[in-house]
């Protein structure tokens, strides 16, 4: 009988599909998550504090913030690169991936597609660094998966294309927002729904913390609020207008988290395939009962399905490109997948799976969040569904 696998991913043989140099940048980012996240991310998470800041200068230093991006000092690596570090950071904790994805693919992404040379200039550097956090205000409380029907605007103070703007309105669920820098808003304007660029020392922006949370304790999550904020003419973002330009960011993200899912999906298959071995129960390793071993081997198709299609849409990415749509069959699919494979590894651990001690209940708290956020369940069913018969059901 041949001993057990390191990884359920050794059985894909996975690793002939990434080049050297990805695998030596997601072997980094592993390395760093053992080391310095997953030893006091159960007391983070329990205290609901994370250190972001210092996080944030951490991940700068490593080259992870906007690294999939090119110039103004981003790493300007392939997508399966940045998927990978997803994973790896998810592994450690949802939040961690949050925080750095939130940074990256939807902060900086903004300002570098659709920001002015200036623009660029002036934030992206210190982003990419860690200097300054960015955050990303979209979602209201009332609009969520239908952010066309937001409530903040701006409107000009004065009819001259050179006249301030003045910001009213209010953001929920925002990752960073009691941190952050600089903020990228969205707003509704006589123009269409435009981009601001928002630096949170502003008169009249207000982040409030959010508590309470049962999920993605390990991440600052804030409600912003604006009151009245003068804006300078050139603080909008130039190049686009309309639901375009947030939509555009939140596929980066998405395609950010159909590889980080598979990384807490990972972490609880691992955890639990260590615990099964060793606990004993009617005087063997409930490893070796049948019904355990159905579950691990079906956890383990799941989790390389999914990895297999997050790996094909990498490709996509960095090859032809990806669409919308596909980006939405790998969220619904692997955010689904790694939810149930953290419920069914908490199962095997019984009343240990509940306890901070092992790392699945906070994977499964976590990932109920991420199986909601950068569109919903329903909203990506309903996005591969009109992509099939090409009739909208949520219009």
């Amino acid at each position: 009988m041949t001993g057990p696998i390191t990884s359920p991913l050794a059985l894909f043989n996975v690793d002939v599909l990434v080049s050297e140099e990805d695998r030596a940048i997601q072997s980094v980012v592993r390395a760093y998550v053992e080391n310095h996240i997953k030893p006091d991310i159960a007391d983070w998470f329990e205290r609901g504090e994370i250190p972001a800041r210092e996080l944030a200068k951490d991940f700068g230093a490593l080259g992870l913030l906007g690294m999939h991006l090119d110039g103004y000092g981003c790493a300007g690596t392939t997508a399966l690169a940045y998927g990978l570090a997803a994973m790896e950071l998810e592994a450690g904790d949802s939040g961690i991936r949050s925080l750095v994805s939130v940074q990256g693919s939807l902060a900086m992404f903004a300002i570098h597609e659709f920001g002015s040379d200036n623009q660029k200039n002036q934030w992206l550097p210190g982003m990419a660094a860690g200097d300054i956090v960015g955050c990303f205000g979209l979602t209201e409380a009332d609009f969520g998966s239908n952010p066309q029907g937001m409530r903040t605007h701006a409107r000009r103070d004065g009819g001259s294309s050179d006249a301030d703007w003045i910001l009213n309105g209010s953001k929920m669920w925002i990752t960073n927002g009691n941190v952050s820098d600089v903020c990228i808003v969205w707003a509704q304007t006589d123009e269409g729904i435009r981009g601001f660029i928002v630096p949170t020392d502003s008169p009249g922006f207000v982040a409030n913390l959010i508590h309470q949370k049962m999920s993605l304790r390990a991440s600052v999550t804030s409600e912003l609020v604006f009151t009245d904020v003068r804006l300078p003419a050139d603080s909008v973002l130039p190049l686009v207008r309309g639901l375009r330009g947030p939509l555009s960011c939140l596929n980066e993200a998405r395609f950010g988290i159909a590889f980080g899912t598979l990384g807490a999906a990972r972490d609880c298959l691992d955890t639990t395939i260590a615990y099964a071995i060793d606990r004993l129960q009617f005087d063997r390793p409930i490893a070796g009962y049948q019904l355990t071993q159905k579950k691990l081997a079906d956890m383990t198709l799941e989790l390389g399905k999914g990895m297999l299609l997050a790996i094909h849409l990498a490709n996509l990415k960095d090859t032809t490109g990806v669409s919308p749509e596909q980006i939405s069959l790998g969220k619904l699919n692997n955010a689904r997948e790694a939810l149930a494979i953290a419920r069914e590894c908490r199962s095997i651990l019984g009343g240990n799976g509940i306890t901070l001690e092992y790392p699945i209940m906070r994977h499964m708290n976590n990932l109920e969040s991420v199986f909601t956020y950068e569109g919903t369940n329903e909203m990506h069913t309903l996005v591969i569904g009109q992509a099939l018969t090409g009739i909208s059901a949520f219009k």
